[in-house]
Protein backbone atom coordinates (compact mmCIF):
# COMPACT_ATOMS: atom_id res chain seq x y z
CA UNK A 1 0.00 0.00 0.00
CA UNK A 2 0.98 3.55 -0.92
CA UNK A 3 0.31 5.80 2.02
CA UNK A 4 0.84 10.09 1.51
CA UNK A 5 0.41 11.45 4.96
CA UNK A 6 -0.61 15.05 4.72
CA UNK A 7 1.87 16.01 1.59
CA UNK A 8 3.20 19.50 1.43
CA UNK A 9 4.98 20.97 -1.35
CA UNK A 10 5.81 24.75 -1.63
CA UNK A 11 8.57 26.50 -4.41
CA UNK A 12 9.24 29.98 -2.70
CA UNK A 13 5.88 31.75 -2.13
CA UNK A 14 3.87 29.34 -4.44
CA UNK A 15 2.22 26.14 -2.62
CA UNK A 16 2.22 23.48 -5.34
CA UNK A 17 0.73 20.95 -2.81
CA UNK A 18 -0.64 21.02 0.46
CA UNK A 19 -1.90 19.08 3.13
CA UNK A 20 -2.32 15.85 0.68
CA UNK A 21 -3.22 12.72 2.31
CA UNK A 22 -4.12 9.33 0.08
CA UNK A 23 -4.10 5.93 0.58
CA UNK A 24 -3.65 3.55 -2.31
CA UNK A 25 -4.11 -0.03 -2.88
CA UNK A 26 -4.05 -2.67 -5.74
CA UNK A 27 -5.60 -1.44 -8.09
CA UNK A 28 -5.71 1.30 -11.12
CA UNK A 29 -6.43 5.28 -10.14
CA UNK A 30 -7.15 8.09 -12.11
CA UNK A 31 -5.61 11.29 -11.36
CA UNK A 32 -7.54 14.71 -12.73
CA UNK A 33 -7.14 18.19 -12.45
CA UNK A 34 -6.65 21.03 -14.52
CA UNK A 35 -3.29 22.35 -15.27
CA UNK A 36 -1.31 24.01 -12.81
CA UNK A 37 -3.31 21.68 -9.98
CA UNK A 38 -0.40 19.80 -8.38
CA UNK A 39 -0.16 16.67 -10.92
CA UNK A 40 3.00 16.51 -11.89
CA UNK A 41 4.50 17.71 -8.40
CA UNK A 42 2.64 14.79 -6.84
CA UNK A 43 4.33 11.99 -8.99
CA UNK A 44 7.15 13.42 -8.78
CA UNK A 45 7.31 13.28 -4.92
CA UNK A 46 5.61 9.68 -5.20
CA UNK A 47 8.85 8.71 -7.28
CA UNK A 48 11.20 10.33 -5.09
CA UNK A 49 12.28 12.49 -7.76
CA UNK A 50 11.71 15.31 -5.44
CA UNK A 51 11.43 16.09 -1.77
CA UNK A 52 8.13 17.02 -0.05
CA UNK A 53 8.61 20.43 1.85
CA UNK A 54 6.65 18.84 4.81
CA UNK A 55 4.75 15.26 5.35
CA UNK A 56 5.32 11.63 4.00
CA UNK A 57 5.46 9.00 1.64
CA UNK A 58 5.13 5.23 3.14
CA UNK A 59 4.85 2.10 1.29
CA UNK A 60 3.81 -0.59 3.29
CA UNK A 61 4.05 1.14 6.80
CA UNK A 62 7.75 2.26 5.82
CA UNK A 63 8.81 6.31 4.92
CA UNK A 64 10.44 5.69 0.86
CA UNK A 65 13.30 7.86 2.41
CA UNK A 66 14.28 4.87 4.75
CA UNK A 67 13.85 2.40 2.25
CA UNK A 68 15.89 3.94 -0.42
CA UNK A 69 16.85 2.11 -3.36
CA UNK A 70 14.76 -0.06 -2.45
CA UNK A 71 11.78 1.51 -2.81
CA UNK A 72 13.09 2.59 -6.23
CA UNK A 73 13.66 -1.02 -7.22
CA UNK A 74 9.26 -1.29 -7.32
CA UNK A 75 8.63 1.70 -8.70
CA UNK A 76 7.94 1.90 -12.61
CA UNK A 77 7.97 5.79 -13.84
CA UNK A 78 7.28 7.19 -16.99
CA UNK A 79 6.85 10.61 -17.16
CA UNK A 80 5.34 12.93 -19.68
CA UNK A 81 9.29 14.70 -21.21
CA UNK A 82 10.52 12.45 -23.38
CA UNK A 83 13.97 12.74 -22.34
CA UNK A 84 15.29 9.64 -24.11
CA UNK A 85 19.23 8.93 -25.49
CA UNK A 86 18.65 9.34 -29.50
CA UNK A 87 20.93 7.50 -30.35
CA UNK A 88 20.18 3.98 -28.58
CA UNK A 89 18.25 2.25 -30.12
CA UNK A 90 15.01 0.95 -28.10
CA UNK A 91 16.30 -2.39 -26.99
CA UNK A 92 20.28 -0.98 -25.87
CA UNK A 93 17.75 1.85 -23.88
CA UNK A 94 15.74 -0.94 -22.37
CA UNK A 95 18.87 -2.60 -21.18
CA UNK A 96 20.42 0.25 -19.48
CA UNK A 97 17.04 0.51 -17.35
CA UNK A 98 17.02 -2.86 -16.60
CA UNK A 99 20.66 -2.19 -15.63
CA UNK A 100 19.90 0.88 -13.19
CA UNK A 101 16.70 -1.18 -12.00
CA UNK A 102 19.08 -4.16 -11.22
CA UNK A 103 17.15 -6.50 -12.64
CA UNK A 104 19.36 -9.73 -12.57
CA UNK A 105 21.25 -10.31 -16.02
CA UNK A 106 20.35 -13.50 -16.42
CA UNK A 107 16.61 -12.00 -17.13
CA UNK A 108 17.50 -8.89 -18.68
CA UNK A 109 16.74 -10.30 -22.29
CA UNK A 110 13.42 -12.52 -21.61
CA UNK A 111 12.34 -9.21 -19.90
CA UNK A 112 13.33 -6.74 -22.62
CA UNK A 113 11.45 -8.84 -25.11
CA UNK A 114 8.31 -8.83 -22.61
CA UNK A 115 7.69 -5.51 -22.62
CA UNK A 116 8.71 -4.69 -26.13
CA UNK A 117 5.55 -6.95 -27.15
CA UNK A 118 3.65 -5.51 -24.29
CA UNK A 119 3.92 -1.78 -26.04
CA UNK A 120 4.04 -3.26 -29.94
CA UNK A 121 7.69 -2.61 -30.49
CA UNK A 122 9.36 -5.45 -30.98
CA UNK A 123 9.98 -4.76 -34.94
CA UNK A 124 11.11 -1.45 -33.95
CA UNK A 125 13.54 -2.03 -31.33
CA UNK A 126 16.71 -2.25 -33.07
CA UNK A 127 15.97 1.15 -34.90
CA UNK A 128 17.78 4.06 -32.93
CA UNK A 129 15.36 5.95 -30.88
CA UNK A 130 15.81 9.59 -32.68
CA UNK A 131 14.48 7.74 -35.90
CA UNK A 132 11.00 7.22 -33.63
CA UNK A 133 8.04 9.30 -33.86
CA UNK A 134 6.40 10.61 -31.14
CA UNK A 135 4.07 8.23 -30.14
CA UNK A 136 6.87 5.19 -30.21
CA UNK A 137 8.81 7.56 -27.92
CA UNK A 138 6.11 6.94 -25.15
CA UNK A 139 5.34 3.43 -26.01
CA UNK A 140 8.82 2.76 -25.44
CA UNK A 141 9.06 4.95 -22.38
CA UNK A 142 5.80 3.23 -20.63
CA UNK A 143 8.15 -0.29 -22.15
CA UNK A 144 10.37 0.64 -19.27
CA UNK A 145 7.78 1.76 -16.55
CA UNK A 146 6.67 -2.22 -16.13
CA UNK A 147 10.56 -3.39 -16.30
CA UNK A 148 10.68 -5.81 -14.01
CA UNK A 149 7.14 -6.25 -12.58
CA UNK A 150 7.12 -3.36 -10.46
CA UNK A 151 5.41 -3.18 -7.55
CA UNK A 152 3.97 0.80 -8.31
CA UNK A 153 3.40 2.20 -11.64
CA UNK A 154 3.05 5.86 -12.21
CA UNK A 155 1.88 6.66 -15.71
CA UNK A 156 2.17 10.61 -16.93
CA UNK A 157 -0.34 11.34 -20.13
CA UNK A 158 0.64 7.86 -20.97
CA UNK A 159 -1.13 7.90 -24.25
CA UNK A 160 -0.28 11.29 -25.76
CA UNK A 161 0.73 10.87 -28.93
CA UNK A 162 -0.58 7.54 -29.99
CA UNK A 163 -2.96 6.98 -32.27
CA UNK A 164 -6.66 5.79 -31.76
CA UNK A 165 -5.68 2.07 -32.32
CA UNK A 166 -2.27 1.72 -29.46
CA UNK A 167 -4.26 3.90 -27.07
CA UNK A 168 -6.81 1.19 -26.67
CA UNK A 169 -3.95 -1.63 -26.73
CA UNK A 170 -2.27 1.20 -23.90
CA UNK A 171 -5.55 1.25 -22.27
CA UNK A 172 -6.10 -2.97 -22.19
CA UNK A 173 -2.62 -4.14 -21.14
CA UNK A 174 -2.56 -1.24 -18.20
CA UNK A 175 -6.24 -2.73 -16.88
CA UNK A 176 -4.33 -6.44 -17.05
CA UNK A 177 -1.22 -5.30 -14.56
CA UNK A 178 -3.58 -4.19 -12.22
CA UNK A 179 -4.03 -7.43 -9.90
CA UNK A 180 -0.79 -7.00 -7.77
CA UNK A 181 -0.11 -3.13 -8.52
CA UNK A 182 -1.10 -0.07 -7.21
CA UNK A 183 -1.45 1.85 -10.47
CA UNK A 184 -1.38 5.68 -10.91
CA UNK A 185 -2.66 7.54 -14.08
CA UNK A 186 -2.58 11.00 -14.77
CA UNK A 187 -4.55 12.23 -18.30
CA UNK A 188 -5.90 14.72 -20.43
CA UNK A 189 -7.86 11.80 -22.15
CA UNK A 190 -10.39 11.06 -20.11
CA UNK A 191 -11.89 8.31 -21.92
CA UNK A 192 -8.73 6.18 -21.63
CA UNK A 193 -9.06 6.28 -17.82
CA UNK A 194 -12.89 5.98 -17.51
CA UNK A 195 -13.09 2.01 -18.30
CA UNK A 196 -10.52 0.87 -16.29
CA UNK A 197 -10.05 3.04 -13.43
CA UNK A 198 -10.90 1.47 -9.85
CA UNK A 199 -11.03 5.46 -8.47
CA UNK A 200 -10.34 8.85 -9.81
CA UNK A 201 -8.47 11.45 -7.45
CA UNK A 202 -9.40 15.25 -8.74
CA UNK A 203 -7.06 17.35 -7.64
CA UNK A 204 -7.30 21.29 -7.93
CA UNK A 205 -4.89 24.09 -6.50
CA UNK A 206 -2.52 21.93 -4.65
CA UNK A 207 -5.36 20.01 -2.96
CA UNK A 208 -7.30 16.94 -3.00
CA UNK A 209 -10.55 17.75 -3.35
CA UNK A 210 -12.51 14.11 -3.78
CA UNK A 211 -11.37 10.44 -4.31
CA UNK A 212 -14.03 7.89 -5.28
CA UNK A 213 -15.47 5.49 -7.95
CA UNK A 214 -16.43 6.95 -11.48
CA UNK A 215 -19.88 5.94 -10.46
CA UNK A 216 -20.05 7.34 -6.83
CA UNK A 217 -18.73 10.77 -8.75
CA UNK A 218 -20.62 11.14 -10.80
CA UNK A 219 -24.17 10.72 -8.66
CA UNK A 220 -22.07 13.32 -6.26
CA UNK A 221 -22.06 15.81 -8.27
CA UNK A 222 -25.28 16.29 -10.18
CA UNK A 223 -25.90 12.92 -11.74
CA UNK A 224 -23.45 14.02 -14.55
CA UNK A 225 -23.25 11.63 -17.59
CA UNK A 226 -19.21 10.45 -17.23
CA UNK A 227 -16.20 11.58 -16.54
CA UNK A 228 -16.08 14.18 -18.99
CA UNK A 229 -18.58 15.94 -18.16
CA UNK A 230 -17.92 15.47 -14.50
CA UNK A 231 -14.94 17.17 -15.13
CA UNK A 232 -16.50 20.09 -16.23
CA UNK A 233 -18.58 20.59 -13.43
CA UNK A 234 -16.42 20.30 -11.49
CA UNK A 235 -13.04 22.26 -12.31
CA UNK A 236 -15.35 24.49 -14.87
CA UNK A 237 -13.45 23.41 -18.43
CA UNK A 238 -13.84 20.63 -21.00
CA UNK A 239 -11.30 17.97 -21.48
CA UNK A 240 -10.26 17.25 -24.83
CA UNK A 241 -10.91 13.68 -25.77
CA UNK A 242 -8.16 13.26 -28.06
Amino acid sequence: MLCLNNIAKKYKDKIALEHVSLELDNGIYGLLGPNGAGKSTLMNIITGNIKPSDGQVLWDGHDIKILGSKYRSIIGYAPQQQGLYDTFTGKRFLSYMATLKGIPKKDVSREIDRVLEYVNMTEAADRAIGTYSGGMKQRILIAQAVLGNPKLIVLDEPTVGLDPKERVRIRERISELAGDKVILVSTHVVSDIEPIAGEVILIKSGSIIDKDTVGNLCSKYGNVNGLEELYMTIFGEAKPDA
